[in-house]
């Protein structure tokens, strides 16, 4: 049995915030580290079996989002979750493993090697017993749960169906950005991500097509603005940032459902907005769940 594991609850202040706004968020089983600055994160996923310009496309991709700051979650298949995790590593940037079996049996095995990179490098997490095989009906809640902890999620190559269009399915019911990258209109493997160009999803020919559709003060926080503590311009007051900050700066320590409710926003968009706020030094989570703002204008506790 590893010894290196630890259980979150979806309550455990070290559990990603992103993910605890979604509804029924899992329990995790995390090897390795999940750091605040990991809610600046993109998924990239795609077919197992790839094309040679597919797994190019998303290596590069994840390499470019990896070099500024922003942590790349896949599901650690073959394929295009394989090279987004090695495109991360190698620009030296955190990528996060979200598996469909339980943490002591890794799937698939030759990407063994691959994970005990990534542990130093972020996390391999699990929502399924330790034990659990890579049953087909644990990877939509795998995917659910790959979704919620990002901001949105790329497709580069899918077919009409595939996991990775069932990824992006549950990324637009969270609320989540919907991305996908272009292929050849004759190649199978792309039908998927061309589907969804068809129906909406933003279309990605450079890493900074992804960026630009993240709002403030997500987009400020690239190249680590913003992460560290420094100072970043203040979220517009109609923005989700700015109405939570307004609620926080007005009021005592709230429970995130009180500011839910009186912020009039879902829990996905409630919950990315104090994850921004707190990473700019704005907003605190205090126990249960509660947020503070921080700075002149906050009200003590």
């Amino acid at each position: 049995m590893l010894d290196d594991v630890t259980h979150l609850v979806p309550t455990d202040p070290r559990y990603p915030a992103l993910l605890a706004a979604i509804p029924s968020p899992p329990e995790l089983d995390v090897r390795g580290a999940l750091e605040p600055g990991d809610a600046l994160a993109i998924a990239i996923v795609g077919a197992r079996q790839a094309t040679a310009y597919g797994l190019e496309v998303a290596e590069s991709l994840a390499a470019e989002l990896a070099a500024r700051g922003v942590t790349v979650v896949s599901g650690l298949a073959r394929g295009i979750d394989t090279a987004a995790h090695r495109g991360a590593l190698a620009a030296g940037g955190r990528t996060i493993a979200v598996l469909g079996s339980g943490i002591e049996r890794l799937y698939p095995p030759e990407n063994g090697a691959l994970a005990e990179q990534i542990l130093a490098h972020g996390a391999v997490v699990s929502q399924f017993p330790r034990t659990a095989e890579p049953l087909n009906y644990h990877f939509p809640a795998r995917n659910r749960t790959l979704a919620g902890l990002a901001l949105g999620v790329v497709v580069v190559e899918a077919a009409e169906r595939s996991g990775a269009l069932i990824t992006a399915g549950l990324a637009g019911d969270l609320g989540r950005e919907v991305f996908a990258v272009p292929g050849r209109i004759t190649s199978p493997s792309s039908r998927g991500a061309n589907g969804l160009l068809k129906d909406g999803a933003k279309l990605v020919g450079h890493w900074s097509d992804i960026i630009a559709e993240l709002s403030e003060p997500w987009r400020s926080m690239v190249d680590g603005a913003g992460v560290h503590g420094e100072t970043t311009a203040p979220p517009a007051p109609g923005s989700d940032e700015g109405r939570m900050l307004e609620l926080l700066s007005v009021d005592d320590a709230q429970h995130i459902e009180r500011l839910i409710a009186r912020a009039d926003v879902d829990a996905a968009r409630a919950g990315a907005a104090l994850t921004a706020l707190e990473l700019t030094g704005r907003a605190r989570q205090l126990a249960g769940q509660r947020w503070v703002a921080t700075g002149a204008r906050a009200r003590r506790p």
